[in-house]
């Protein structure tokens, strides 16, 4: 092996559907990417998928010892080592970290995905260079990352921007009380701008059950119950970032997941926030991401930065 002032990091993103793998060598390079299936209710599976993609992408580097980041659903409890708030629910109540050290054989950090992809995002992405940053996933669920200073902003319980799950804010009374959310909750922020939740707003309103990107087609097709659902999803997007920025108000605001392709946010966001933001000027840059789906693999990498 070639000798390396730095080692290299490699980064694994677990997801609820896919396990994303990237190994960096000097400078910054890409020496290797993957990407394969999640065990689906598996724990030792999944244990045992990251293990064998840890190994595939060191063999197609040509590099062994890299530092290893992981990017989770959930995280792990500071008070009991254990993974909490996962919505891959089978890791929950599991010493994750431990079990991944035993089985590859060296140290590993984790943090929550959106954390993952509001690092990357932050350091060499969309929010390159601003002082603080709020990370918001938008896809199957409903997650957030602050960045300030470049670092992590995690908190003593490892919650921090853990948005997904406080009440929708300034809610009217057709939204009381709200959708029941898979942590046990009711009108959690996830339940409403997710794309699941998107989903089930529009099939609430009428009748048909479609995924994001039809109501998406269709709303663009000019079908008007498709229109208001998405007009919907915007107002409450919009509730929920004015919140965040009431209390945290971060310089930039960078969209993930796969409702953040919908590039009518970027526009319609900051109006539908100025109503609700406790200043007299607009409301924080809002962003796409620089690195797409890809930010939050980058981002485990770089827990070891």
């Amino acid at each position: 092996m070639t000798s390396h002032a730095q080692p290299p990091r490699l980064g694994i993103d677990l997801g609820g559907t896919k396990i994303a793998g990237i190994l960096f060598g000097e400078g910054d390079s890409v020496r290797a990417e993957m990407r394969r299936a999640s065990p689906q209710g598996d724990y030792a599976g999944t244990i045992a998928a990251i293990v064998a993609t840890i190994a595939t992408l060191e063999q197609q580097a040509g590099l062994s010892g890299a530092t290893i980041g992981i990017g989770m659903p959930g995280s792990i409890s500071p008070r009991t080592g254990l993974v909490h708030n996962a919505n891959s629910t089978w890791l929950n109540g599991k010493p994750f970290d431990r079990d991944l050290e035993a089985a590859i054989g060296r140290p590993v950090r984790l943090s929550n995905d959106a954390n993952c992809f509001t690092l990357s995002e932050a350091h060499d992405g969309a929010a390159a260079g601003a002082k603080s940053v709020f990370g918001v996933i938008i896809g199957t669920g409903c997650g957030g990352g602050i960045v300030v200073g470049g670092r992590l902003v995690d908190g003593p319980h490892g919650i921090g921007g853990e948005w997904g799950h406080t009440p929708l804010p300034w809610s009217e009374p057709a939204e009381h009380p709200g959708p029941t959310c898979w942590c046990g909750r009711q009108g959690c922020m996830e339940t409403w701008v997710s794309g699941t939740g998107l989903s089930n707003d529009f099939a609430r309103a009428s009748g048909t059950r479609l995924t994001g990107e039809q109501i998406v087609a269709k709303a663009e097709a000019g079908d008007a119950a498709a229109r208001l659902t998405l007009d919907r999803h915007a107002d409450r997007l919009g509730r929920g970032l004015a919140l965040i920025t009431n209390i945290l108000d971060p310089h930039v605001i960078v969209l993930g997941g796969g409702l953040s392709n919908l590039q009518e946010l970027y526009r319609i966001l900051p109006q539908k926030m100025r109503r609700w933001v406790f200043a007299d000027h607009a409301a924080p840059e809002i962003r796409p991401p620089r690195w797409g789906d890809a930010s939050g693999v980058r981002g485990a990498a770089r827990l070891w930065v």
